[in-house]
C-alpha cells in the first residue's frame, strides 16, 4: 500500500470514526462522505441510515441530498466566480446595473458575495407570500449602512435574481449550461426531485421536496438553496475547481468592508485562508484546499427528527476543525 493510500486511509477512518459517534449521540441518523485528493476517483462512506420516519431505510450510496445553502457556491456563486476571475463582470459592479428593479444604487456584488451588503431581511409574514409577492418584497428591502458580516439568503436570491435578467433566461437553464453541465454534474437539479432516490431530509416533507421555505417558493429561481445533489456529482465539483489555477485567487479576502474575511461565495475554515468552506443547513458541507488539491464532501440529514441548530453549528464546527488537523497532520 502506498503512502498516499494510507493517508487517504487515515483521514477516511478518522471522519468515519466521528460519524459513527455522532450517529450515536443523535446528532444525526445518517452521513455520507468522501475524501477528495487531486482528480483520483473517491470512493463515498456511508454511515447510519437514510431515514427512521415513518419507517428505517437503510442509507446507500449515490443518494440525492438537499444541499440547503451549499447551493450558494454550487451554482450561483460559482458563476459569478466565473465570470469575475475571467474578466466578464467587476466584483464593483452595482447590483442595479445587471437588476434594474432593485431599488438602491450602492449594493455591488463583492457586498452580495461576501454577505456585506447591508441588507435588512426581514420580510413580515414571509412564508405565506406567493413567490411574485416575495420576489417583490426582496426587491424593495431595506439597505443599512452598517456594512459588516451578516449571513443572509436574500443576498444570493438577488444575486440569482440578477443573472436571470442579465442572461434572459432562468436560473436552472444559466447553472445547467456553466457548471452541471461543464463538469458533468448530471445528478444535480432544483427541487422537486425523484422521491425514490431522494433521502428523507425532515420527516415531515415529502421525499425530494427542498427543506428551505423561501427555495419551496421560488423553486427554479431561487439562487439561496433548493439543490439537490449527489457526493459523486460534488466530487467532480471540487475536481473543476482544482483544474483551474484561476480559482487560488479565491484564498485572497474580497470583503472590502466588514469584520470578517470572505472569499467570493466562500467562507474560509482556517485563518491562514487555505481552506474554503460553505455550509447548509440540512447537515451538509464541502471543505476544499485548493492548493493541496483537497476537499471533504460531507453530506447529513441532520433535521430529520429534530432541530438544533445552535448545537449542530458547535458539533458541526469542531468535526471540520478536526478534519483540517488529520489531512494536515497526513499529508
Amino acid at each position: 500500500m502506498n503512502s498516499g493510500l494510507r493517508n487517504k486511509l487515515s483521514v477516511t477512518d478518522v471522519i468515519k470514526n466521528e460519524v459513527t459517534e455522532y450517529i450515536a449521540q443523535g446528532i444525526f441518523p445518517g452521513a455520507a462522505f468522501a475524501f477528495v485528493e487531486g482528480f483520483e476517483p473517491a470512493h463515498e462512506i456511508v454511515v447510519g441510515q437514510a431515514a427512521i420516519m415513518p419507517e428505517i431505510e437503510e442509507l446507500s450510496a449515490d443518494r440525492l441530498w438537499d444541499l440547503a445553502s451549499v447551493s450558494k457556491v454550487v451554482g450561483v456563486g460559482t458563476v459569478l466566480i466565473d465570470r469575475i476571475l475571467s474578466g466578464e463582470l467587476s466584483a464593483d459592479a452595482p447590483l442595479q446595473s445587471l437588476l434594474p428593479s432593485w431599488h438602491e444604487e450602492t449594493v455591488t456584488l463583492r457586498q452580495l458575495l461576501t454577505h456585506t451588503s447591508g441588507i435588512s431581511p426581514v420580510i413580515e409574514n414571509r412564508d405565506k407570500l406567493t413567490k411574485e409577492e416575495l420576489i417583490a418584497a426582496m426587491l424593495t428591502l431595506t439597505v443599512i449602512d452598517d456594512k459588516r458580516f451578516r449571513y443572509t439568503d436574500v443576498n444570493f436570491i438577488l444575486l440569482g435574481l440578477a443573472l436571470e435578467e442579465l442572461d434572459g433566461k432562468p436560473l436552472d437553464v444559466i447553472l445547467s449550461a456553466e457548471v452541471f453541465d461543464k463538469w458533468q454534474m448530471s445528478d444535480t437539479s432544483f427541487a422537486p426531485v425523484s422521491a425514490e432516490r431522494a433521502i428523507s431530509t425532515d420527516w415531515q416533507l415529502p421525499r425530494g421536496v427542498v427543506h428551505d421555505p423561501k427555495a419551496r417558493v421560488l423553486g427554479n429561481d431561487c439562487g439561496s438553496a433548493g439543490l439537490f445533489s449527489t457526493v459523486s456529482d460534488l466530487t467532480r465539483f471540487v475536481q473543476g475547481y482544482f483544474a483551474n489555477p484561476i480559482y487560488l485567487a479565491l484564498t485572497e479576502n474580497f470583503a472590502a468592508t466588514g469584520d470578517v474575511p470572505r472569499s467570493l461565495a466562500w467562507a474560509f475554515a482556517d485563518a491562514s485562508q487555505d481552506w474554503l468552506i460553505h455550509t447548509g443547513y440540512t447537515g451538509t458541507f464541502i471543505l476544499m484546499n485548493l492548493k493541496r488539491q483537497q476537499a471533504v464532501i460531507f453530506m447529513s440529514n441532520r433535521v430529520h427528527l429534530k432541530d438544533e441548530r445552535a448545537q449542530w453549528i458547535v458539533d458541526r464546527d469542531r468535526l471540520i476543525q478536526k478534519i483540517i488537523l488529520k489531512i494536515e497532520e497526513s499529508t
